[in-house]
């Protein structure tokens, strides 16, 4: 079975083609194909409240090589999903239309919750009776996730992401709706354990030098990186971390807001599993198909 799985974010836009099989009685997922493309579409919606024309002419280019992607690898089954950048815009819908018309390609644009719940499909393995808090911060929004005992206890979308942060389209309201939402969820919780999803936060950890199979990260270690960074140049960020254009310059906005959510939950450890919404879909597909089309 071949299952795709499309992420229409505000920084960046990714298609995922997983191979599932099944050998010994174990189900084996395997990535075939990974593709990121820089389209920054956050960067017109939260400025000027709308894609423009050039990036709504690139954003079909793309969705075309996408979808020949997906014909040629045979997928059973594909999920595109929009975020942040494409359900706040105001041509969001028409260009999701004219996809579905032109190419055959069908765009959901989903809210924040329905973020969480797709990025959470992929993360349950991580939860034990512990009390966690899943930080997923995206180009446009950050989800916040918190569970108790293996329980999702409460869950919230806030307007604050990386593009927008590095715009200053932040409104300051919006931060202390999210302390609120933190210090009401989480107070008299001695300790939590934060689970951090999205690009940058994977970047950071890569950029700790940790340790083989370790997949966690002190508060410090968080502060130490975005200081380092922010003693660099972004031109220094590009050629001396071999960090990509479109990540050299949101990083230090997107650790920030995890770095202030970890602080206001007291949280000093964080889980980076290298998950996503791809990985989320793919789950979804895989559970949607399995009695289909038997591996």
């Amino acid at each position: 079975m071949k299952l795709a799985a499309v992420d229409i974010g505000s920084n960046a836009i990714r298609m995922q083609i997983t191979s599932v099989s099944q050998y010994e009685g174990k189900i084996n997922f395997k990535k075939v194909e990974y593709l990121r493309f820089p389209l920054r579409l956050g960067l017109d919606v939260f400025n000027n409240q709308k894609i423009s024309d050039i990036n709504r002419r690139k954003f079909i280019k793309l969705m075309k090589a996408f979808k020949i992607l997906i014909d040629l690898y045979e997928v059973d089954d594909y999920m595109a999903c929009a975020t942040s950048a494409m359900r706040e815009s105001i041509n969001g819908k028409e260009i999701a239309l004219e996809v579905k018309e032109e190419i055959g390609l069908k765009i959901n644009i989903i809210d924040g919750n329905r973020e969480a719940e797709l990025i959470n499909i992929s993360l349950n393995k991580f939860f034990d009776e512990k009390t966690y808090i899943h930080i997923d911060v995206g180009g446009g929004s950050t989800e916040l996730n918190l569970y108790k005992e293996r329980e999702k206890v409460a869950s919230k979308s806030f307007q604050i992401g990386s593009v927008r942060s590095l715009e200053d389209k932040v409104a300051t309201p919006v931060w202390a709706s999210m302390d609120k939402f933190i210090e009401k969820h989480l107070q008299n919780e001695p300790n939590v354990t934060s689970i951090g999803t999205g690009g940058n936060i994977n970047k950071i950890f890569e950029l700790t030098q940790p340790r083989k199979n370790k997949r966690y990260l002190d508060l410090s270690k968080i502060d130490e990186v975005l200081a380092h960074l922010g003693i660099l140049t972004f031109e220094e960020r590009v050629n001396k971390l071999n960090l990509n254009h479109d990540r050299a310059d949101v990083i230090i906005p997107a650790g920030k807001i995890y770095q202030h959510v970890m602080k206001a939950a007291k949280s000093k450890k964080m889980i980076v599993p290298d998950l996503g919404l791809k990985d989320g879909i793919i789950q979804l597909l895989y559970e949607k198909n399995k009695a289909k089309k038997p591996l």
